[in-house]
């Protein structure tokens, strides 16, 4: 089978026509009406910038595998902003092209796809992955290159800490974010005899630490097991955390993989035995599980539901017309990575890298991007996004059928990051 190429969006003239050349094979088959309408957008639509060459940003995700759901998401964000951005103008008055590559989770490609994306199609900027480990290995390459890298879904916490690079900025939160803003919770609620369900990669050893870090300071213990990204069966797994009689299991699994270690949980009835939770049970897996599993104590680093901030109802209408259900975070990262490059070259009136990192070291979002409380913004030493992480808990619809989560408590971004000097983090500017 022929490999998937990259999905464009072509100007020609003041009029925009969508032309997708994916020869698509078993594997890329979109399973779920979300991931299908990921892909579908209206066009054409009038743009007022005319007449020159499109400015590309190219954007790196896992849209086959485990973690093809959560990029989807991204992709739906970021197609959006996209269009918001041609309708205003463009990027400096010229047209933004939108270059999508399928990482499929997986170092090599990812590295491949961006480095494609950077010499052969000549983008300014790369947006992307939600694997940690293949992020960490595009910052390498767009480092290399000199080109800005907005990382809009992968978490460990050296992307912005001891791997950080002048040219790299994060839209979700580290690791060390979210598991500082619940970890108190965890232990306060239920205990502190935890053990950790943890898919054995970059994200998944990031979070543990920083869980770990936290439990033995407050006096607790723990155990665990490293899972293989993609694993079906978790009984093996599940049988060992019974024998150890957590009252915490914190299950660190993300997508598909986490979807199906909390159905294997419900089945065994560990419900009945132990308190579940950790840091991310994303919509788009609270959506594929029975109500049963919709339980535990979790963060969303984005919610649709935030009475009275400002432009979230109607960026949440805006996706939910896209894909009939609510925006989720990741719908928020891809969104908001894109977004966050418009405005600071508009802003900078230039696709210099280094003047934009520069000017982004402390960039505050607008309220229409930020759609959450406050001013978040890029912290200069370490360019992680400042964002609320939204601590609560999971539950079945209640109302609205995407009602499954309740914020409990929103922790300030810089609250829940710490300084940026236990980050590891040493920015070294290019001369």
């Amino acid at each position: 089978m022929p490999a998937i190429k990259s999905e464009r969006f072509v100007w020609e003239d003041s009029m925009v026509t969508s032309q997708r050349s994916w020869p698509v094979d078993r594997r890329t088959v979109l399973k779920t009406s979300a991931a299908i309408a990921a892909v579908q957008f209206s066009s054409p639509f009038i743009i007022k910038a005319r007449g020159d060459t499109p400015v590309r940003i190219g954007l790196v995700d896992p849209l086959t595998g485990v973690y093809a759901a959560i990029a989807q998401g991204e992709v739906v964000g970021a197609k959006l902003a996209t269009e918001e951005i041609n309708k205003k103008g463009g990027i400096l008055g010229r047209p933004v092209e939108l270059l999508i590559e399928d990482s499929a989770n997986d170092v090599g490609t990812g590295v491949q796809k961006t480095r494609k994306l950077i010499e052969r199609d000549q983008v300014s900027f790369i947006v992307g992955d939600v694997n940690s480990g293949i992020a960490i290995a595009m910052a390498q390459v767009t480092s290399e290159k000199k080109v800005l890298h907005i990382v809009s879904g992968g978490h460990t916490d050296p992307i912005t800490g001891a791997n950080c690079s002048w040219n790299v900025f994060r839209v979700c939160n580290s690791t060390t974010m979210d598991a500082n803003a619940i970890a108190t919770t965890l232990m306060e609620k239920f205990g502190k005899k935890w053990y950790f369900l943890t898919p054995d990669y970059a994200y998944g050893h990031s979070v543990q630490a920083g869980f770990e870090k936290l439990l033995k300071a407050a006096g607790g213990t723990s155990s665990g097991a490293l899972v293989p990204l993609g694993t079906a069966d978790y009984s093996a797994y599940l049988i060992q955390a019974k024998a150890f009689g957590p009252q915490v299991l914190i299950n660190v699994m993300g997508g598909g993989d986490q979807v199906s270690s909390l159905k294997q949980f419900v089945q065994f009835g560990l419900d009945k035995q132990m308190a579940v939770g950790g840091t991310l049970f994303e919509l788009e897996s609270i959506r594929a599980v029975p109500d049963g599993a919709r339980v535990g104590w979790w963060t969303m680093e984005w919610w649709w539901d935030q009475p009275g901030v400002p432009h979230v109802a109607e960026f949440n209408a805006s996706i939910k017309k896209i894909t009939g259900a609510a925006a989720t975070a990741r719908n928020w990262f891809g969104y908001a990575s894109v977004q966050t490059l418009a405005l600071i070259a508009n802003q900078e009136k230039t696709l210099d890298a280094p003047k934009l990192a520069h000017a982004l070291s402390g960039f505050k979002l607008p309220p229409e991007v930020a759609l959450q409380p406050g001013a978040p913004s890029y912290r200069a030493g370490d360019h992680e996004l400042m964002s609320t992480v939204f601590v609560g808990e999971a539950h079945p619809p209640q109302g609205d059928p995407d009602n499954m989560f309740t914020v409990k408590n929103p922790v300030p971004g810089e609250k829940a990051a710490g300084p940026a000097e236990d980050t590891g983090c040493k920015i070294q500017w290019p001369a």
